[in-house]
């Protein structure tokens, strides 16, 4: 089984995002036995880690790893600073296409520090850094005649404005991935930039902070936007198309390890699908076997698996073959 791809065509898979350097840790207890409520506004806590690990990160980086290993090269487009050269190097090595990638000099690359607890509940910080600077890109530079989807993932808001109307302009549709960005905008600025969204993507939490903001219930978001993608960790994910919802099963793992970089994980497996052709269930299926793989792993680009691997593991789960994606 191979996993080249027959019909590759640059920029086929276009996407944008953060690109950054994660600074992981794993906190032993669980953070809600220390915040207190009734002394949130008085709140000064330290927690202690056994050990920390500096790895590649970034939404963007993350989806274009896990598309690599399904045989797709993707065009990234981002943000970085001149310590990026190492990362770039490695992401060129698998065959992701890094000529959007823009250094500016007088940045870092940004970087997150994320701290898992025991339940696997997440405090996330980052520098933004050159990630700031994302609005000074024109995402229309990368799209060619063969753009057929872009993900605009997480990045510096503006920038993720300005992405969202660009792809509407070129009528190249568009996966709308505000993830952790949900916080930065009001609700009219949301449903601004998913309007027209071929899809929605994004977790449970921040479905609900979604619609809170928005103010719509989901037969309304469904008048915005064409399919809405809800992960919901280990109790799989949830697709809401025009006309049905449908349940998709979670993959059994070995070990949770860290759960970071596996909702990018299973963007990859999604987008994969996609550009083959798979319909959404299909194609969130992928997703989630890419996420299984992710989770099961410390680090957000450090799993590892052949196509057969890949097509076995799916077919122990959802009873189908996909060997012909790979072909």
């Amino acid at each position: 089984m191979s996993s080249s791809v027959a019909d590759d065509k640059p920029g086929k898979v276009v996407v944008s995002g953060s690109m950054c350097f994660d600074l992981i840790m794993k906190y032993d207890g669980l953070y809600q036995e220390h915040f207190l409520p009734e002394h949130l506004d008085n709140i000064n806590l330290s927690f202690l880690v056994n050990n920390a690990r500096k790895e590649r990160g970034g939404c963007s980086g993350n989806i274009g790893y896990s598309m690599a290993l399904l045989g797709e090269h993707p065009r990234l487009v981002a943000s970085v600073g001149p310590d990026f050269e190492s990362y770039g190097a490695f992401l060129r090595q698998i065959g992701v296409d890094t000529d959007y990638i823009k250094v500016f000099a007088d940045e870092m690359t940004a970087t997150c520090t994320i701290s898992s607890d025991r339940a696997n509940r997440q405090i996330t910080f980052v520098c933004t850094a050159a990630m700031s600077r994302a609005r000074e890109l024109d995402l229309r530079r990368a799209f060619t005649e063969h753009t057929r989807y872009v993900m605009i993932s997480p990045d510096d808001p503006l920038a993720m404005n300005q992405n969202c109307e660009a792809a509407r302009q070129c009528k190249i549709p568009f996966i709308y991935d505000p993830s952790f960005q949900v916080i930065a905008f009001d609700g009219e600025q949301l449903l601004r930039d998913a309007s027209g969204a071929y899809m929605l993507l994004v977790n449970d939490y921040e479905f609900e902070l979604f619609l809170k903001k928005t103010g719509l219930d989901l037969d309304g978001l469904r008048r915005h936007v064409n399919t809405v993608v809800v992960t919901c960790g280990e109790k799989g994910s949830i697709v809401h198309t025009q006309q049905e919802t449908l349940q998709i099963a979670p993959i059994r793992v070995a070990q949770v390890a860290e759960p970071t970089g596996a909702g990018d994980a299973f963007r990859g497996g999604l987008l994969f699908g996609l550009v083959k052709g798979c319909d959404v269930r299909e194609s969130a299926q992928i997703g989630s076997v890419c996420g299984a793989y992710a989770v099961e792993c410390v680090g957000t680009q450090n799993y590892h698996y052949t196509p057969e691997e890949f097509c076995q593991r799916y077919k122990e789960h959802f009873e189908k073959d996909i060997s012909r994606l790979f072909a």
